[in-house]
């Protein structure tokens, strides 16, 4: 199996998000040149990393860290807590619910470190009054089949 770094880990982190991701987008968002992330998707779907964009194994190092932050946000501040939410590159996915919570997102990191840096900038987000952090343990079912 070839050597992933840690730039190839951010790329098919992305690419995990959305594999139809366009090459500028993908450049933008690790702040490289587009010629360069074309080159390591080449090499990556050279090397059978990629196939058909999917992942046809498990090509990074550590096992990936979710989590899922119940919000509780200010009055009239859903828009800016989500635009803040949207700039953190952890957070994949948030809902609006019902109840006491007003805001669920669901977080991933590949490190414990990252998984903290992303949990204390939905905390620190002007707007949210709290937040509760549930981390993801052990999987019991899977019904999406990812």
């Amino acid at each position: 199996m070839m050597q992933i770094d840690e730039t190839d880990q951010r790329l098919l982190t992305l690419l995990r998000e959305n594999a139809r991701r366009p090459v500028a987008d993908l450049a933008r968002h690790l702040g490289l040149a587009r010629t360069t992330v074309q080159a390591r998707l080449e090499r990556l779907e050279t090397t059978g990393v990629i196939a058909g964009y999917t992942l046809r194994h498990s090509a990074l190092d550590r096992p990936l860290l979710q989590a899922t932050v119940l919000i509780s946000i200010e009055p009239r501040s859903g828009p800016e807590v989500v635009s803040r939410l949207r700039s953190l590159s952890g957070v994949e996915i948030v809902h609006t619910t019902s109840g006491r919570f007003d805001l669920l997102a669901q977080i991933s990191a590949q490190t414990p470190q990252e998984l903290d840096d992303t949990i204390d900038g939905i905390a620190a987000a002007r707007g949210v009054r709290t937040s509760e952090s549930l981390i993801h343990l052990a999987t019991k079912l899977d019904r999406t089949g990812g």
